[in-house]
């Protein structure tokens, strides 16, 4: 009875040596086995972001390489329009002004061959009609002078005469026609303005 009693306290005492080795055993190897689940579960995760940031940079990549291609052929594109406007710019313009040229050629042959000076006069007055319709296409206007007020923005005066019978500053006549293209000065038409007495 004594012998189990002795048996019984050594199973139970804190500092036997079975009983601390056998403590230590249980929690190394619990912890041990934890700490292995979670480093392979952590080094899985970490590769698992890596392949999806690698494949994330290659697709941004690829979008990259697109979209500067297509701006690249953008720019191409629109040089070479920049370059075929500057050298077409006028090709409209130039075909309105042929059928004008070879009326003005067939007007002097005409003025040549006939004595008739009003047939000569009829062949001027068309070409300049064909002219005028040309300009208006393009928007070419003529400045309005005659009678006018004088207006710095659209008229060059030339000369100023006595007139009492106009307001000083009024256009009493026009040496050369001015021009507006789309609304624009091209050319001031030159005048000559009344003074006051």
């Amino acid at each position: 009875m004594s012998d189990e009693k002795s048996q019984e306290n050594t199973n139970l005492n804190p500092e036997s040596p079975e009983t601390e080795l056998n403590a230590e055993d249980i929690t190394i190897s619990e912890g041990d086995g934890n700490s292995a689940d979670s480093e392979l579960g952590s080094e899985q995760s970490i590769e698992d972001q890596l392949a999806a940031a690698q494949s994330k940079v290659e697709e941004n990549w690829s979008a990259f390489l697109a979209a500067k291609a297509e701006t690249d052929n953008i720019r191409k594109r629109s040089e070479k329009e920049v370059s075929n406007a500057r050298l077409f710019a006028l090709e409209k313009f130039a075909a309105e002004l042929l059928p004008i040229k070879d009326s003005l050629e067939m007007g002097l042959k005409a003025a040549e061959e006939a004595a008739e000076v009003e047939q000569v006069k009829e062949g001027t007055e068309l070409t300049l009609k064909m002219l005028h319709k040309a300009f208006e296409k393009f928007g070419i206007i003529e400045v309005e002078s005659a009678g006018m007020k004088l207006n710095p923005e659209h008229h060059e005066a030339v000369t100023m005469v006595p007139h009492p019978e106009v307001e000083p500053n009024t256009i009493v006549d026009v040496i050369q026609k001015g021009y507006t293209l789309n609304k624009r000065l091209i050319r001031p038409a030159m005048v000559v303005v009344s003074k006051g007495q």
